[in-house]
């Protein structure tokens, strides 16, 4: 065996930790680091040790969310099906009990260090289809009747039309809603359901809860639409259902209300991804100028993470898009065509914009968001 592999542990449980280190400890190098460790180093295997101060399924999905095409191993001191069940779906590669099956532990290690030595990695594209490697993109604005709420929900719509991926949108529009509308939903049900089991939450009680579109199989939870309800949906219950969601899910997508409270704040900050929608008008860009200035003091990160979604965009606008990059340094991601007409019309008949995969007929609005996702999934 190769002494120079360096394997990291991350975890903090003494005996666990022990019983690794005898287990394989004179085959390879062994370190216990912590998550932040790992982000800018490439690994062939890494393992994670069961301990009560962290969440397992959370510890594992910060992991895979930066090394989905890397082996990873949880170790536990007892069987446990309903965990080995979840961190499976989740993409976690094996679950082994130590000390009772530690010779097994040290065979499927070579064997995985062998393989991976063979195998190059995957490119970084492919890992937003990894299973439970979910990627959360939230659409926000400052600004009312940016028009987000339909352009996050045709987005969603479009990327599980012109994809393999399983996708899920978050209505968080908790007092009004507005994915009923643009997608063409009745729906008694919403995610106020899913209150009583939000602390043992997983993929079965959501998509008990969430409506599935046809023929596209989108999935979406709807808000609750009632200010009295809206109440009784805090920051962790909105933390606890992305968590759960980026277990298994390939993208979430999340519609946010125009206005900053807690709630919008912790989808926010669990995004991997924010699209702020604008109009190309100075009143757009100082309600920019004015959020970004809140969102810095609020301590949330948007450098790399934060996008600009062109809405409404025509010959006529007062601004063009040379002039709004002089005036703010974020990167303009999609531009979609003004198209009242065409919107209202499916609008008025309670029909998504976008229906089958391959649609004869799109609206400039419709064809404009299938370019953009187009070009993400490349």
């Amino acid at each position: 065996m190769n002494i120079n592999i360096d394997i990291p542990v991350i975890g903090n449980n003494e005996e666990l930790l022990t019983t690794v280190l005898e287990s394989i400890g004179e085959a390879y190098q062994v370190k216990n680091v912590s998550v932040e460790d790992l982000k800018k180093e490439t690994h062939q295997i890494i393992i994670i040790l069961k301990n009560d101060k962290e969440s397992p399924l959370d510890l594992a999905q910060s992991i895979l969310n930066e090394h989905s095409n890397t082996p990873i191993i949880f170790i536990s001191d007892m069987p446990d099906f309903e965990l080995l069940r979840e961190l499976t779906r989740m993409g976690i590669t094996d679950y082994f009990v130590l000390p009772d099956e530690e010779w097994q532990f040290l065979e499927r290690i070579n064997k995985l260090i062998l393989t991976m030595k063979e195998i190059k990695t995957e490119t970084s594209s492919s890992e937003g289809f990894i299973r439970g490697g979910g990627k959360v993109f939230t659409f926000f604005s400052g600004k009312g009747g940016s028009g987000k709420s339909l352009i996050s929900s045709l987005f969603a719509q479009t990327l599980k039309l012109d994809s393999t991926a399983k996708v899920l949108f978050i209505d968080l529009n908790l007092q009004y809603g507005g994915a009923e509308t643009y997608l063409g939903i009745n729906s008694t049900r919403s995610m106020i359901d899913l209150i009583p089991v939000i602390h043992e939450i997983s993929e079965h009680h959501i998509r008990n809860v969430s409506e599935i579109m046809e023929p596209s199989k989108l999935e979406v939870l709807v808000s609750p639409r009632d200010t009295e309800l809206a109440e009784r949906i805090n920051e962790d219950f909105v933390m606890r259902l992305i968590r759960a969601s980026k277990r298994s899910y390939d993208f979430i997508i999340i519609d946010t209300p125009s206005y900053m409270d807690i709630k919008t704040f912790t989808a926010l900050n669990e995004s991997d991804r924010i699209y702020y929608v604008m109009n190309q008008d100075t009143v757009s860009i100082r309600v920019l100028k004015y959020v970004d200035t809140v969102l810095k003091q609020l301590g949330l990160v948007t450098d790399e993470r934060m996008e600009l979604v062109m809405n409404f965009t025509g010959k006529d606008n007062e601004l063009s898009n040379k002039d709004i990059q002089r005036f703010v340094s974020y990167p303009i991601s999609a531009n979609i065509k003004r198209d009242f007409k065409g919107v209202h019309a499916s609008m008025n008949k309670g029909e998504p914009l976008r229906k089958e995969p391959k649609d004869k007929k799109l609206s400039p609005v419709a064809k404009d968001l299938k370019k953009w996702v187009r070009s993400m999934l490349k």
